[in-house]
């Protein structure tokens, strides 16, 4: 026999503590809805009261390129110092074959590039030696379309892979810079030959990746008992440092006067000086700085390191 239930009203007892926080709940509920009236003061009063009670923010350190083709190191007193040798590498297929994709494709930029010279009278030294007179152009058309290959391929490179380079955006903003550069010479004949003049510095550019590629060890340039690891990485070394400085310190700003003056020429053939060939001297002028910061930039760190070590026969060292 099966009991018989009965529905019967069943008596809850609500104890002090549930009570309580119920009321707490509800207060919490009307204070939400409360708080949008009391934060008035818009987005900037709610991000001060947010920043007030928050942690201070991280200060981020900022880097320089130096850092990634020299061994840095940080000074009791924040100052940064250029040490011997090199960075050292471990095998990374991303960031590997990006530099042998430089390697090989520059060669052919580098090397159609120099057929473009009137080497005779280069070497000759004559007086009235001038870019424009020096420059032949007879292979321009194919030496601009490798170049801009190049640059087009190693910008998506870049940007797909941001990986395969240690600093991508300065890479990016370098490869966008040099592709508007190298626009006017296309529309515009007569600046061809400076186009040819700014694009040596890629011997450098080969030089720096080669400097890293063949010393992943991080040998000291100067170590003696390497045998051929030590004559190769002395080359390399003693062949980069005279393209830096012949190429990067004296031969980009010697480019920016006959630059400007010939921007003033052809504003006075076209009527105008607010034309596209304006864009050359800031863009020209952008880059020089470029070059002598990370020149300074490399000087400053290398006098810090030979001061802390307080010998400076060691200023051949390492570099």
């Amino acid at each position: 026999m099966t009991p018989n239930y009965q529905d019967k009203p069943i008596a809850i007892e609500t104890s002090s503590d549930d009570a309580n926080s119920s009321s707490r709940s509800l207060s919490a509920a009307a204070a939400e809805k409360e708080a949008p009236r009391k934060m008035r003061g818009g987005p900037f009063q709610r991000l001060r009261r947010r920043r007030r009670h928050s942690a201070p923010p991280r200060t981020r350190r900022k880097r320089l390129l130096v850092e990634d083709h020299y061994r840095v190191e940080m000074t009791d007193t924040k100052h940064r110092v250029v040490l011997p040798g090199l960075p050292k590498h471990d095998d990374d297929w991303v960031r590997d074959s990006h530099d042998f994709f430089n390697l090989i494709v520059l060669i052919p930029v580098v090397a159609l590039n120099v057929i473009n010279w009137n080497w005779e009278m280069v070497l000759s030294m004559p007086k009235n030696l001038s870019v424009e007179s020096a420059w032949t152009g007879d292979f321009f058309d194919l030496f601009y379309g490798v170049t801009i290959l190049y640059f087009i391929i190693d910008l998506m490179w870049v940007i797909v892979v941001p990986s395969c380079v240690k600093s991508p955006w300065t890479i990016i903003q370098h490869h966008v810079a040099a592709m508007i550069y190298i626009l006017i010479p296309h529309f515009h004949p007569e600046f061809r030959c400076y186009m040819g003049a700014c694009m040596i510095v890629e011997i450098n550019t080969w030089l720096l990746i080669a400097r890293r590629v063949f010393n992943k060890q991080g040998f000291p340039p100067w170590i003696v008992d390497l045998s051929f690891v030590s004559i190769r990485v002395k080359l390399i070394s003693i062949f980069f440092y005279l393209t830096w400085i012949s190429i990067r310190c004296l031969l980009y700003p010697y480019l920016l006067w006959p630059l400007c003056n010939a921007w003033l020429k052809h504003s006075a053939k076209v009527g105008t000086k607010f034309n596209i060939v304006m864009l050359c001297v800031p863009l020209h002028a952008c880059f020089c700085i470029l070059n002598l910061k990370w020149t300074y930039d490399l000087l400053m760190s290398k006098i810090r390191y030979w001061q802390r070590r307080g010998n400076w026969k060691e200023a051949s060292k390492g570099l």
